[in-house]
């Protein structure tokens, strides 16, 4: 019996130096990167050593007049990149109605899921609409978001978005992430978090123990981003590791390249779930 005790306190005793370890295991985040065009195929192996995945626009980026994304997904996850899929939505401006956004909602859905298709992305790939525009949604905007939503899903794919988790001071301090999830009637959204004021984010930084994206501000965030490119003086500007010209360049790559980045930190290595292999 007196050995069984011993026994017993010993696994005991190896469990509880387990736990952090385990914990750790649970809590890990990834370091990944975007940017609105291709870094070029010369550059993916120096980019991974630091990101574990990288943004992957569907559609033409916000200002861009092409996609110099399309054609690449192959290439990037032959190189070990996992996916942030993304799909640039409507500003508030074209959107006119709410029943014009909830058609337009639907339509753009459509498009995101033949383009995802056409790319070679698997089915059930979260993908993320970009919300360019913070603070509280009128109903225009979350009459298309929540149209997209759905026909996102009824597509066969998974509804993402990117938006904002900064408290508008000028809107009674309402974060973009927690409106939408509010109204959202139980729609089941992936949220990718914009928050690049420091604290909490780390500025331009690549740190090699992440911080959890739920440090955005957003507990439900599985994405944060916390660096863009250039910085956001008005928002960051309490940041101080950003370059001269207020961009923000990785390790690996030469300055003189100008392949600026923004920097996020996911729970996944892959948090679009876009691999096929």
């Amino acid at each position: 019996m007196r050995q069984i005790r011993k026994t017993l306190v010993a696994l005991i005793a190896v469990l509880k130096l387990l736990q952090p370890n385990l914990g750790a295991q649970v809590s890990s985040a990834y370091l990944g990167f975007d940017r609105n065009t291709y870094p070029g195929d010369a550059n993916l192996k120096a980019l991974h050593e630091t990101f574990s995945y990288t943004g992957y626009w569907l559609n033409n980026p916000p200002a861009e007049h092409t996609n110099t994304w399309a054609g690449h997904r192959a290439v990037m996850e032959s190189a070990g990149f996992g996916f942030l899929v993304l799909f640039n939505g409507r500003v508030y401006a074209e959107l006119k109605s709410v029943a014009n956004a909830k058609r337009v909602g639907a339509s753009d859905a459509q498009d995101a899921a033949a383009a995802a298709r056409r790319e070679g992305f698997p089915a059930h790939t979260i993908i993320f609409l970009d919300q360019e525009q913070g603070g509280r949604m009128l109903p225009e905007q979350k009459a298309y978001i929540y149209a997209w939503v759905d026909a996102i899903t009824a597509a066969g794919f998974r509804a993402g978005i990117y938006c904002s988790s900064i408290a508008t001071k000028d809107d009674g301090n309402v974060v973009t992430a927690e409106d939408i999830r509010h109204s959202a009637a139980g729609r089941h959204i992936v949220y990718w978090a914009i928050n690049d004021a420091c604290p909490p984010a780390p500025g331009c930084a690549f740190p090699k123990a992440p911080p959890s994206p739920a440090q955005s501000g957003v507990s439900f965030a599985e994405v944060w981003q916390f660096a863009q490119s250039p910085q956001r003086r008005d928002v960051a500007g309490h940041c101080t590791n950003y370059s001269r010209d207020a961009n923000c360049y990785p390790p690996g790559v030469s300055p003189a390249q100008q392949l600026h980045v923004d920097v996020n930190t996911a729970t996944s290595p892959d948090p679009s779930h876009g691999r096929l292999h």
